[in-house]
């Protein structure tokens, strides 16, 4: 089969896609045959040997998956031959097969593109997952969300809109606050052109922000937190900036305000139930018609530089994937 293989930790465009052998069907596990396979920043940080875990090389990148369930493992249940399926690998997606655990692979919606479904599980499950379980965002509070035409951003404002917040997206082009627009935002922010604390507290008539949803990092976390109002939340997801901001403690301090790590990955582990509800509250609100992933761009899995690239040189406005 075809897959593409980082065969050492090195810059993405020395990565080659190969053909290998279908990798071994273990117990409880599925053959999902990928039609499409959602690229996230983590993946390319992940074959550049700069990512928090570093996989024994080689190995396939790709961390999610929408495709066709081919084969079962002895004693695998949920799911059978024939089922059209989203699985979170976290390895293994950039492929033609990706074996994943039976319980770990989500039934789509009928309604639901393979591109969608592949660009569904790690956006909207880390986004959920942020508002719900870590920031606990109540209908009418208000949340600003950082990088807001990026894959989490754009279903960050989504989701937040769904639960009833009001949501000012902060972007860095007129492009992007315009797809942030459409997406449902009530307030956008160009943090290249204007002042973003000083843009939020005008906007919150001084009072701040209840939540910041911050993948960004870099420059611009300082500024988001101290845009927060007495009893404010800051929700960590990661630094696509590039650089891992060091925040003033003083700054929790004051307002008493919370900074909250968001690992999405590592908690599904821990609370796989928890998880499989969310999923199935996010594919409610899918069949709604109140979120649905917006596909960037869609490239063959031979054009995997194409689709890196757009998300190195931030030109990605929703989710790119591949297509095998």
């Amino acid at each position: 089969m075809r897959a593409l293989v980082c065969e050492e930790f090195a810059p993405y465009s020395e990565l080659k896609v190969h053909d290998i052998e279908e990798p071994e069907l273990a117990p409880g596990m599925v053959m999902v045959d990928v039609k499409a396979a959602g690229v996230n920043f983590p993946d390319i940080l992940l074959v550049e040997g700069k990512y928090q875990m570093k996989p024994p090389t080689p190995f396939v990148p790709g961390m999610e998956a929408a495709g066709v369930v081919s084969a079962l493992g002895e004693g695998a249940q949920g799911v059978k031959v024939g089922d059209r399926v989203i699985v979170a690998t976290m390895l293994g997606a950039f492929a033609q097969k990706v074996p994943a655990p039976a319980a770990q692979t989500v039934p789509m919606p009928d309604s639901m593109s393979f591109e969608e479904g592949a660009a569904f599980t790690t956006i909207y499950g880390t986004s959920y997952h942020a508002l719900k379980q870590r920031a606990k965002l109540k209908e009418g509070e208000t949340i600003l969300v950082l990088g807001a035409a990026g894959g989490v951003g754009l279903a960050t404002v989504q989701i937040a809109k769904a639960m009833g917040a009001t949501v000012i997206a902060a972007a860095s082009s007129h492009d992007k606050l315009e797809v942030a627009k459409e997406a449902g935002a009530d307030h956008l922010v160009n943090y290249t052109s204007e002042d973003l604390k000083a843009k939020v507290k005008e906007i919150t008539s001084g009072k701040g922000v209840d939540v910041v949803y911050d993948p960004v990092g870099g420059d611009l976390a300082e500024p988001a937190l101290r845009a927060t109002g007495w009893g404010g939340r800051y929700l960590v997801i990661g630094f696509a900036a590039g650089d891992i901001p060091k925040i003033p403690l003083n700054l929790a301090l004051l307002n008493s305000r919370d900074i909250l790590g968001v690992f999405w990955g590592a908690w599904v582990g821990q609370f796989p139930r928890e998880n499989a509800q969310n999923m199935k509250e996010l594919f409610d609100l899918y069949e709604a018609g109140r979120i649905r992933p917006r596909i960037s761009a869609a490239y063959d899995l031979e054009d995997f530089r194409k689709a890196f690239a757009d998300i190195m040189e931030r030109r990605v406005m929703g989710k790119v994937v591949l297509t095998t």
